[in-house]
């Protein structure tokens, strides 16, 4: 039997009964009953290293890698292009608003880097996915990602809970509502879930400013890239080595993926397949980084990561909301 088999095994089995449950409850998603599942058999890990480790550390690797390129099935570059100029500043600005927040009130706070990092990209970008792709380039944690899904998902659900009575109260259109809780909004499910409370309209919108936002993995990937492997001592490579280094493999592979699905020559039921598949390997994967969590160090975090995602969701929102408002006057 592979040395990697029994680890990877738990890591799939986790996975399997996560989407089951996500599927159940929407809201909840399956990424955080992955991540909440491994970390409770975590010592399980501990104890029986010798024998758990290798298959979890592939599920939290190659397995990790291998769903973000599936993920570009769901994306058709023209379909993201036809959201128009009315919604790339809102979502360039929220963006460039939470990325700023999330490195300086994170300092401020004493998040380390690689934290304040992921819960400001999942935030600003699309929730779990982004977490999970900006994970092999930063080389996180376990427990770090672990704590990053955590506190994007509480904050989804508290949108989900707060924004259709907000917009209500703002008097917004299923069409800004839809931009509204597409920039706004991390994961897939709540966005739609959020959405979903105002119409159609709102959904239609919101689902492709969404898949729009997921697009800007591409160049915050290859800057955290670039960022990581400096920091490992690989500055001094020659110029045309060190280039191709920071293109990882996983990306390339995902925008020939995108490519495919936007000429066309993926049909609508390997689409949905392919994509079924990108959340199950998440969900495998988050189970492993899960796995590999260690909770007394998760304890040791307290809860100012907490408190910046808080900070962060506010600035998202508040970002989101203000510059329709300019925009529109």
């Amino acid at each position: 039997m592979p040395v990697q088999a029994a680890g990877l095994g738990v890591a799939v089995v986790l996975g399997l009964a996560a989407t089951a449950v996500g599927r159940q409850v929407p809201v909840l998603g399956a990424p955080v009953v992955a991540v909440a599942a491994g970390v409770l058999l975590s010592p399980l890990v501990r104890r029986r290293s010798d024998l758990l480790q290798p298959g979890v550390a592939l599920a939290k690797g190659t397995v990790l890698q291998l769903s973000v390129v599936l993920l570009g099935a769901q994306l058709s570059i023209g379909e993201v292009l036809s959201v128009g100029a009315e919604s790339l500043p809102v979502m360039l600005g929220t963006l460039g608003v939470c990325l700023l927040f999330a490195w300086l009130v994170g300092r401020w706070l004493g998040v380390s880097g690689d934290l304040r990092t992921l819960i400001g990209v999942g935030t600003g970008i699309c929730g779990a996915s982004a977490i999970a792709a900006t994970t092999p380039a930063l080389r996180a944690k376990s427990n770090d990602v672990a704590y990053a899904i955590s506190t994007i998902f509480l904050f989804n659900v508290v949108a989900v809970l707060v924004f259709p009575p907000l917009g209500h109260a703002l008097g917004l259109s299923g069409h800004a509502f839809g931009l509204f809780a597409g920039t706004a909004v991390n994961d897939t499910s709540s966005v739609v879930a959020a959405a979903g409370a105002y119409g159609g309209d709102a959904v239609r919108y919101a689902v492709v400013v969404k898949l729009a936002r997921t697009l800007m993995i591409i160049p915050i990937v290859l800057v955290l890239t670039a960022v990581t492997r400096r920091r490992e001592g690989l500055a001094q490579t020659s110029k045309g080595r060190l280039a191709a280094s920071l293109v990882p493999w996983f990306l390339v592979a995902f925008l020939a993926v995108a490519a495919l699905n936007t000429g066309g020559l993926l049909p609508a039921v390997v689409r949905a397949e392919l994509g079924q598949l990108a959340l199950l390997l998440i969900a495998i994967a988050l189970a492993a980084v899960g796995l590999s969590t260690d909770v007394v160090a998760l304890r040791r975090a307290g809860g100012r990561p907490l408190l910046l995602g808080l900070i962060l969701w506010v600035a998202v929102t508040v970002t989101s909301l203000g510059l329709q408002y300019l925009l529109a006057r």
